[in-house]
């Protein structure tokens, strides 16, 4: 287990620009007598997308007084029915209590979503989200597009009682909601309320708790990290909140980043696990008999370091079918940290979409990649985890421009993003190098199947030129952000499955022991001025 309880001690006096965060050993706090201290530990996740092998590892490791989510919990749309199921069961037999709703429990439509809430025992909570009464839209949208009444089965807080002590929960969504659906039509009679609007809902609702004596409030945010931070310092009431989002990934307590201080001055904590379920957290905390945190302790947890609950792995195999073992994995770096660093991993599923389509080039877009390769054997439910997605892989003729051109739009986006998403893309038959200061498209090359380099003239690409490029169909005909590389009227094919069948089906066709080097492809630089 790599946990590392560090615990801190947070002094009642001087709030704001508070220095008294510091080891538990001869911290100087005057204590509350015994009797009039409550403690509470709290297990959360955040960001799963669906991961189905890391919710088995998380069910073995995760422990709490209570567990709460701050959504994210799915992935995908319709076509993932099996993951929706899967991550239902995940939240009823982790116990997770409540959830934030995050922009992903969106994939779906308003009908298939509150099929996913009346089968969560908990609650989907979220104070900021609102819709057009049905009965002034079309019968067309509400057939069609699965339109319901998804604001009466969404809650804006809960009381939970823990240990004999009342628990006050609120929700809130992301202020981009929208702009990141799967389907957008899907909620285009929806809307999020602006960040000042949210905090003031966010605020009515703390209040309507204090009201009903309740004390010890916490937000499920799918706010992201640093709207987390203004919540925290512009809200009174609220001693904790479980962040998501943004995919940070917050250890121990440290004043400033998850240490904040609220309007009256008490101490506000945040946590955020990463994503992708390859974290969940412990947060062990103390409480005055008035409310106020006066210690806390937040654990880290990494889930490939915990064994799969097999219990519960029987419970998936029903839902999502039995994996099937397709080989070995005899080296794999760790993941790239972020968006913006060569994925090899991804390289070698480009690879084999190379290969297995005889195509010229190959492209993945880095934010759709969701894990990675574990070294150790490996079956075909951990290659499908790296691509949750139900995206077809097809094939297409793509000018030298338009290849170029893409590039430029994916580099430039990414860049100006603070996130760094939609992030770069992971290629085979080729190379390119990136200015990131500038983030721009610096230089380009397309390999050929015998290893040759040729140049491609960034500046004045050809329009004449074609390439054979297989990619997903998100990519190459949605744009996923960027430019579209080919409509889908030019589809030279269209395979009737994903990534991960082609990559599972080759790596079994090896039969030989797996090596995931495929690096060198992404060069990074800063060009003089």
């Amino acid at each position: 287990m790599n946990i590392q309880p560090i615990k801190f001690n947070i002094s009642r006096v001087g709030f704001k620009g508070n220095k008294n965060t510091t080891q538990p050993q001869e911290t100087g706090l005057e204590r509350s007598p015994k009797k009039d201290e409550f403690t509470i530990s709290v297990g959360y996740v955040n960001d799963g997308h669906g991961q189905s092998n890391n919710m088995m590892r998380i069910l073995s490791g995760i422990k709490g007084d209570i567990k709460l989510s701050a959504g994210d919990n799915d992935l995908g749309d319709e076509k993932n029915q099996g993951v929706h199921k899967a991550t239902t069961m995940f939240l009823n037999i982790a116990g997770i209590k409540a959830s934030a709703l995050g922009n992903h429990e969106l994939d779906t439509s308003q009908k298939d979503l509150i099929e996913t809430i009346k089968n969560y025992d908990g609650d989907f909570l979220c104070v900021n989200y609102s819709k057009e009464p049905l009965e002034n839209q079309s019968e067309y949208d509400i057939e069609k597009l699965g339109r319901a009444e998804l604001d009466k089965y969404l809650k804006k807080s809960k009381i939970v009682e823990v240990k004999g002590e009342k628990i006050g929960l609120v929700g809130a969504s992301p202020m981009d909601m929208f702009e990141r659906l799967t389907h957008p039509n899907y909620y285009a009679d929806s809307k999020i309320a602006s960040l000042e609007d949210t905090i003031e809902e966010i605020q009515d609702e703390v209040d309507h708790l204090k009201e009903q004596g309740v004390n010890k409030i916490f937000l499920l945010s799918h706010l992201g990290h640093k709207r987390d931070k203004v919540v925290a310092e512009n809200t009174d009431g609220i001693d904790v909140i479980i962040g998501g989002h943004t995919h940070e990934l917050l250890y121990d307590i440290k004043e400033g980043e998850n240490l904040l201080y609220s309007e009256s001055g008490e101490p506000v904590i945040i946590t955020e696990a990463g994503k992708d379920g390859n974290y969940f957290g412990k947060l062990n905390l103390t409480f005055d008999k008035d409310g106020v945190i006066t210690q806390a302790q937040n654990n880290i947890g990494e889930s490939r370091l915990f064994y799969k609950n097999m219990i519960n792995q029987y419970v998936f195999d029903e839902i999502l079918g039995k994996p099937e073992n397709i080989g070995y994995i005899k080296q794999a770096p760790p993941p790239p940290k972020s968006l913006v660093e060569e994925n090899p991993h991804a390289n070698f599923v480009c690879d084999v979409m190379r290969e297995k389509t005889n195509s010229d080039i190959a492209l993945w877009h880095h934010s759709g990649v969701r894990s990675f390769f574990h070294e150790g054997e490996i079956n075909s439910r951990d290659v499908k985890d790296m691509a949750p997605f139900v995206d077809y892989i097809v094939t297409a003729e793509v000018p030298e421009k338009v290849l170029v051109d893409a590039f430029k739009k994916a580099i430039e986006v990414t860049y100006e993003s603070s996130l760094h998403k939609p992030g770069l893309i992971a290629v085979s038959g080729m190379n390119y190098t990136v200015d990131p200061e500038e983030g721009k498209l610096v230089e380009m090359n397309f390999v050929d199947k015998n290893g040759v380099e040729h140049k491609i003239d960034v500046d004045n690409p050809r329009a004449d030129k074609l390439y054979k490029v297989v990619t997903d169909e998100f990519l190459m005909s949605a744009g996923a952000d960027f430019n579209v590389f080919a409509p889908e009227d030019v589809y030279i094919e269209k395979f009737p499955y994903d990534k991960d069948v082609m990559t599972a089906e080759y790596i079994k066709e090896m039969n030989e022991p797996v090596v995931i080097n495929q690096v060198g492809r992404i060069k990074f630089v800063h060009e003089e001025d």
